[in-house]
């Protein structure tokens, strides 16, 4: 392939009208989409008793008195195909829907990122494995143009193609309904003989457009790579929200992981197109009348759909619903930069990186997120309000102090005194101070010391201090220097 040649990848769902309506394997019975008076598609339990699609509606439920029916709804599919854009974006910032109703796939334009992942036949393979993760049907095929490779996906033709004169070849046996002409214009390319586009584009240009209209000689000079095909890429959200409706009621909170599965796989894509993480998410639970809210947080950003859930798992295994479950929603609002580590330059096997990350997260997710906290500094001088209890990994801010000791006393121990000077079984001796704090006089805790490191008897390094503004001002042992 030319370096300056565009590679695409289309993405066809043939079986999108059903997989977006329906969460494949949560229910055993028949049913299918219909539109209009005869069925869109349906579901393998309906095909075994005899059901096909673009069956008519009579038809199919004399042959499945049982058959389950939805309305087709394209707004549906729209909502769907554009959440799978977003998480197509990991492979491609060049993701744009199909023409004319957007709703059955998608095209990427991958030049740029065949480096990075080696091949498009490793793109293409990954987006089928992605697609199949969140419950679609798809194939999948490249070519130096983006109607190319759309009528070789729709054709099944899923071999790579990289060169136009190639594509010229792999486009002779593929039958002319993948041009997803209207029906008029198949009609009359049957009423002269024409099945396949290679017996098309045998035929004279001028005469084909003026039988059946420019529009037709066009996309097949922009198939063949003639003419120029400019595509309005998609971006994605600024957050992330997806929701799926469930097939039947769930009663178990860990039937629901299943499901949630295509959410989060889907969520891993959009992050990894805006290369962010999330340190939290939310999941709604909706019921009949109520919904069942669900909040889980991390230690620091992450975007690993497989870790996120694991923590989903933990927190569902300890929930009991209340009422049956009818429609799941995942939800992201704040999208965080993730900071990417530095390798070393010699492989240390015994290294694991987030390991305490992810122990922490884990233990969160099964005992509460409040349940396993962290210690941060806070803005404040004294040292008994320098601290607070935070969330794991969340930094404070930090202030210049001077030498401090890590152990302090719950309470401040008043030291015996001898002429004046402190004594802790025997006298100590002042080695560097004071360092003098006034504070607390806005919460009615004023304190006004002056803190001095002494050394006792034995070699012990103290934290002490002297009140000040008091007559007499005592003085207290307040830490100890490990």
């Amino acid at each position: 392939m030319k370096s300056n040649q565009q590679q695409w990848i289309a993405l066809f769902l043939p079986r999108l009208p059903l997989e977006a309506a329906f969460t494949p394997g949560c229910s055993t019975e028949p049913w299918g989409v219909a539109e209009s008076r005869s069925l869109v598609d349906c579901n393998s339990a309906a095909f075994a008793q005899g059901v096909r699609p673009w069956m008519s509606r009579a038809a199919a439920t004399a042959l499945s008195p049982n058959l389950r029916l939805l309305e087709r709804d394209l707004v549906v599919e729209r909502a769907a195909i554009e959440a799978l854009a977003c998480w197509a974006g990991c492979y491609s910032p060049n993701v744009a829907l199909t023409e004319p109703q957007g709703t059955e796939g998608l095209l990427l334009e991958v030049s740029g990122s065949l480096k990075l992942f080696g091949s498009a036949a490793r793109i293409a393979a990954d987006l089928v494995s992605g697609v199949g993760q969140m419950g679609y049907t798809a194939q999948v095929a490249s070519a130096p143009t983006a109607l190319g490779a759309w009528w070789l996906a729709r054709g099944g033709s899923s071999s790579p193609c990289l060169s136009t004169t190639d594509l010229q070849k792999r486009l002779q046996p593929l039958p002319v309904e993948v041009l997803g002409s209207d029906a008029r214009t198949r009609a009359t390319l049957e009423s002269i003989g024409v099945g396949t586009l290679g017996e098309l584009l045998s035929l004279p240009r001028a005469g084909l457009a003026r039988r059946f209209g420019k529009a037709l000689a066009d996309d097949i000079d922009r198939g063949l790579g003639d003419l120029a095909d400019p595509r309005i890429y998609l971006s994605p959200p600024e957050k992330f929200n997806a929701a799926l409706e469930l097939p039947a009621e769930v009663h178990e909170a860990t039937v629901l992981v299943f499901a949630l599965r295509r959410l989060v796989v889907q969520l891993g894509g959009y992050l990894s197109a805006r290369d962010g993480g999330v340190q939290k998410i939310h999941i709604s639970l909706f019921h009949k009348q109520s919904s069942t809210e669900i909040e889980i947080g991390l230690v620091k950003p992450n975007r690993d759909p497989e870790h996120l859930l694991m923590l989903i798992r933990e927190k569902l295994s300890s929930l009991t619903l209340k009422q049956p479950v009818r429609r799941i929603e995942l939800s992201a609002d704040d999208i965080l930069q993730i900071s990417h580590e530095n390798l070393d330059l010699l492989d240390d096997t015994l290294k694991k990186p987030g390991v305490w990350h992810g122990l922490i997260e884990h233990l969160q997710a099964r005992l509460g997120n409040h349940a396993v906290t962290g210690i941060a500094m806070n803005s404040g001088h004294r040292p008994e309000a320098a601290w607070r209890v935070a969330m794991p990994g969340e930094q404070g801010t930090i202030l210049e102090f001077g030498a401090r000791p890590l152990w302090l006393l719950k309470d401040p121990r008043r030291l015996e005194e001898v002429d004046s000077a402190p004594h802790c079984d025997g006298p100590l001796a002042l080695l560097s101070g004071p360092e003098r704090i006034e504070s607390g006089w806005w919460d009615g805790h004023d304190a006004v010391r002056d803190y001095f490191v002494a050394r006792g008897r034995a070699e012990s390094l103290l934290w002490i201090y002297r009140e000040r503004g008091l007559m007499p001002g005592h003085w207290y042992l307040h830490g100890i220097f490990a």
